[in-house]
């Protein structure tokens, strides 16, 4: 087929954005499977002498936020807060983001993401094998969190497993499907921890109780500089920050969650230290400021660089 100078230089003139363009891929969860912009699921960043890397296990589009955020709120509230924000209030995206920890001597996973496709997925974009992982930390069991811990057998064939006594005695007298399937089989290779216990040198667990009966968050510390794994304290970046107070449907204490929200997001905000929210946009790491009653999520840019 012969072009005419016009169509050559049109075809000419598209090669380099139709070459910029994202590639269209299948991400797929236990969930759901939808088309998305290929990009990188990993992002790295520097804590001291920490390599922390966020890991896009999952994402899932959401319509109706407000039957999610803000059940406490208006109608009319609830739309301001979007507009204000430049998000529509009909519709969301949730991401699932577990995080390794390198340290030196130890590559800690924090959560497992719904299923052993997505973590193990966005562990080999980032350069690491499952059988990597020297020690698994849950946060805590909600199926989205413990999901890609087994397949047919043990996903991280190599790890030793950390989650907290209070949450793990919760769900092993829930008479819970998930638990029962992913995390009970793992039971002798986990160790319990309590408020202020250590995961390794450097990491610390916290109590952050409410999302669930025994949730937990673990602060970072190397070098002087110091993150924290916020995990599921706050899970939208407008509507649980900005509205602290705003019930939240997975909350299974909803009174308890929103005093953890402000308790943890109050000393991120003062001690000026970045967080991870496991629902955040990805790659979820930013900084938070007080807000008039509330909070604002501040996105990370070049600063752990």
């Amino acid at each position: 087929m012969k072009l005419s100078r016009r169509q050559a230089l049109g075809a000419a003139a598209a090669a380099p954005a139709a070459l910029a363009m994202p590639q269209i891929v299948r991400a797929q969860s236990a969930e759901t499977e939808q088309e998305v912009p290929m990009i990188a699921p990993y992002r790295s960043v520097n804590v001291g002498d920490f390599k922390v890397t966020t890991l896009l296990a999952a994402h899932r589009p959401m319509d109706d936020p407000h039957g999610t955020f803000g059940l406490n709120a208006s109608d009319e509230d609830f739309a301001a807060a979007a507009e204000a924000n430049f998000i529509p209030a009909d519709s969301s995206v949730n991401f699932f983001t577990p995080v390794l920890v390198e340290t030196g001597s130890d590559k800690i996973l924090f959560d497992t993401g719904l299923s052993p496709e997505g973590v193990t997925a966005a562990l080999k974009a980032a350069g690491h094998a499952p059988e990597d992982i020297s020690t698994v930390v849950l946060t805590h069991m909600h199926p989205d969190h413990i999901g890609g811990l087994m397949g047919d057998s043990a996903t991280f064939t190599n790890a030793q497993y950390v989650t907290g006594k209070t949450e793990f005695d919760y769900w092993a007298g829930a008479e819970n499907e998930t638990f029962e399937t992913k995390m009970r089989p793992l039971e002798s290779k986990t160790t319990f921890v309590s408020e202020g216990d250590s995961v390794a040198s450097g990491i610390t667990a916290h109590d952050a109780f409410g999302h669930t009966p025994g949730h937990m968050v673990f602060r970072l510390e190397s070098a002087g500089q110091a993150l924290l794994l916020a995990a599921d304290t706050t899970n939208h970046y407008v509507f649980s920050l900005q509205h602290p107070d705003w019930e939240v449907r997975f909350d299974m204490d909803k009174a308890k969650a929103a005093e953890t929200r402000r308790r943890i997001l109050d000393m991120v905000a003062v001690d000026r230290i970045p967080m991870i929210g496991y629902h955040m946009p990805f790659p979820g790491i930013g900084y938070v400021e007080q807000n008039g009653s509330g909070y604002r999520f501040v996105p990370v840019s070049y600063q752990l660089m």
